[in-house]
């Protein structure tokens, strides 16, 4: 039995403050500093996990692999949303949109992109602000997450997957091929959470699925475990 739960969003940031502030306004979050110098998103609407800013050196390069669609109820919260977005130092940036798309790409003032979907998705219908996780990756590694959190596959086709928490929220979104070109190490990365007691158990199990150990990565006094998936990328372990 699946013992792990979806923790949230680790980014890496040179000013986890601000970072962090831009986040939680846009968001309608709480802020919260930690002595260890993480930066906490925390959630107000129901929403299961949070978003942790961390400092890192991590240059941004290239489009990132994972970035946040948010929701609009009408449009005139969705301008509202944009607007909030450039008032806390956000920009609109072109990633290949056209004027067809209807949503509103931006990004945060590092530079990571983000989604304003337009109101009427139904795909993101009663999902939360957040309404999905939106990453670069293969069929097989929705698969992958489906079976390690134990979360429904919702979409299935055409290569693309998209898995929910059986409680509703937030889509975990896998886009399929052509999988964006690997420039360096990534700033976004999912994080999940286990228990102290059953560290050793999910990090087998995960190893099982077709996940591996990133060399000298231990979970010892509250470190995080940084494992890597079947595409590649770094997932982020922690205990609860």
């Amino acid at each position: 039995m699946a013992t792990a739960r979806f923790h949230g969003i680790s980014i890496e940031c040179s000013d986890p403050v601000a970072a962090g502030r831009f986040w939680a306004g846009v968001l309608g979050w709480e802020l919260v500093e930690h002595l260890s110098g993480e930066v906490h998103a925390l959630p107000h609407d129901g929403t299961a996990y949070r978003i942790v800013l961390r400092e890192g050196d991590t240059p941004k390069v290239g489009q990132n692999r994972i970035h946040f669609d948010l929701t609009s109820s009408s449009d005139a919260a969705m301008a509202a949303t944009v607007a909030r977005a450039l008032e806390l130092g956000g920009q609109h940036i072109d990633i290949g949109q056209t004027e067809d798309d209807g949503h509103v790409v931006l990004a945060d003032p590092e530079g990571n992109e983000l989604c304003v979907i337009e109101p009427g998705n139904g795909f993101l219908a009663d999902t939360g602000v957040i309404g999905g996780i939106n990453c670069d990756g293969s069929r097989k590694l929705g698969l992958f997450w489906s079976e390690f959190l134990g979360w429904p596959l919702v979409w299935d086709q055409d290569e693309e997957t998209a898995i929910q928490s059986p409680t509703g929220g937030s889509k975990i979104t896998w886009s399929g091929p052509p999988l964006m070109p690997r420039l360096g190490r990534d700033r976004f990365h999912l994080e999940v959470a286990v228990s102290d007691t059953d560290l050793d158990a999910e990090l087998d199990r995960l190893v099982a699925l077709g996940a591996s150990l990133q060399p000298g990565s231990s979970g010892l006094d509250g470190a995080v475990v940084v494992v890597i998936d079947p595409d590649g990328n770094e997932v982020h372990v922690v205990t609860s």
